[in-house]
């Protein structure tokens, strides 16, 4: 009889992943990076282990959307207090934050619990190429 594998979090090794944004379709690229984070492209991959990578967004800024997202996609926010609902459409969220802007959307991918909350830590993005994790990306290469 073969019992199913389920690996522990000591036996496995993290890989650092740069993913540029820059001309990419914003939800195929977010999909792409929960699923690295998540470790589904693993083939030890385990639902109740963080077994995935360390995903570096570059180019946050540059990214495109299809059809009228732009004007139309609102975010809102509220504080508790009564009429204190703020919104801004996607356009100014792209404009003044987009590393929150992936954030959210890959936060919304990812499970609602303690093993979501460590995994969205591995998500780094930046506005623009340059990034600090040049040492971890090279010594990945390396290998």
């Amino acid at each position: 009889m073969q019992l199913t594998q389920s690996i522990k979090a000591s036996e496995f090794r993290r890989d650092w992943v740069v993913l540029d944004a820059k001309g990419q379709i914003f939800g195929r690229l977010i999909t792409q990076a929960a699923t690295l984070l998540r470790g589904k492209h693993r083939p030890y991959y385990t639902p109740h282990v963080d077994c995935g990578d360390y995903v570096v967004v570059v180019n946050a800024s540059q990214v495109k959307f299809s059809g009228m997202k732009l004007e139309d996609k609102q975010y809102f926010t509220h504080s508790g207090y009564f009429g204190s609902t703020k919104s801004k459409n996607l356009q100014e969220m792209l404009a003044k934050h987009p590393e929150k802007l992936f954030y959210l959307a890959v936060r919304g991918m990812l499970p609602k619990n303690k093993l979501g909350r460590t995994m969205i830590k591995k998500l780094k993005v930046y506005r623009d190429e340059k990034h600090p994790h040049t040492a971890q990306v090279a010594k990945k290469e390396a290998r």
